[in-house]
């Protein structure tokens, strides 16, 4: 019998986590066979260093077992200690990517133009997001890192990528974090770095659609994993994690 599936609103797959301004669940989203990844599978949020006793409580309400944080150590700094009964596994990105990365690439950080240049040049980097979803306990994981913009929107990208959501979807998703987590700076006293990735989206001749756009194009996500190492046993498995009845 055919399913009909329905996709899930960006007010549905918002989470309020107290301490956190960009918390969205992964699931609802519309992949190009007509299914719906599935929900409290995979989170993308900003820094849960700010989490409250309240977002703890609620992040683990929402079933979440396994937190993989994308920022250097140095970054972690948390309110409260973690609780019981969660996993925190790092994946430092910025530090994956290596000097030569960040001479090459480094004043693209930030935009959605660094995205394919981290993919084409990092895949050890995403092979290791992908081992560590793979692997991770039952229940759901949550990937964050200080916005939950940047690196977790690459982190974001693969997954989806790699459970065939539909390439507009996962342009949507991304575009989501940016009026969510600009009033932090003006909270923190900080510049307002859209003001930058304006200006070098401007100096590309680009928006910041057409540049997921063309990071989205002709990537292939699954042969791009096997030929970084990571295993058809891995793939399957983040896909049946994100995929109901994969």
């Amino acid at each position: 019998m055919s399913r009909t599936y329905t996709p899930t609103t960006t007010e549905d797959r918002t989470l309020v986590w107290d301490g956190c301004l960009n918390v969205r669940d992964l699931g609802g989203l519309p992949t190009a066979d007509g299914r719906l990844t599935a929900r409290g599978a995979v989170v993308r949020a900003d820094n849960l260093d700010r989490l409250t006793a309240e977002g703890w409580d609620a992040l683990l309400d929402h079933g979440i077992r396994t937190v993989v944080d994308l920022r250097n150590v140095e970054e972690y700094k948390p309110l409260l200690p973690l609780p019981e009964g969660i996993d925190l596994i790092r994946i430092p990105l910025d530090e994956l990517a290596g000097p030569a990365w960040w001479e090459t690439y480094g004043r693209l950080d930030g935009t959605p133009l660094a995205l394919r240049p981290y993919l084409d040049h990092c895949p050890h980097a995403a092979a290791e997001l992908i081992t560590t979803v793979a692997g991770a306990r039952p229940g759901g994981l949550v990937i964050h890192c200080g916005a939950g913009r940047d690196r977790t929107g690459l982190a974001t990208l693969l997954l989806l990528a790699l459970a065939g959501v539909e390439p507009a979807a996962i342009t949507e998703d991304y575009l989501l974090s940016g009026p969510n987590v600009r009033p932090l700076y003006g909270m923190l006293g900080l510049p307002d770095p859209y003001h930058r990735i304006d200006a070098v989206l401007a100096e590309a001749g680009t928006t910041a659609e057409a540049a997921l756009a063309d990071a989205l194009d002709g990537f292939d996500p699954a042969a791009h994993l096997l030929a970084a190492g990571v295993s058809p046993a891995d793939i399957a498995a983040v896909r049946a994690r994100l995929l109901p009845d994969f």
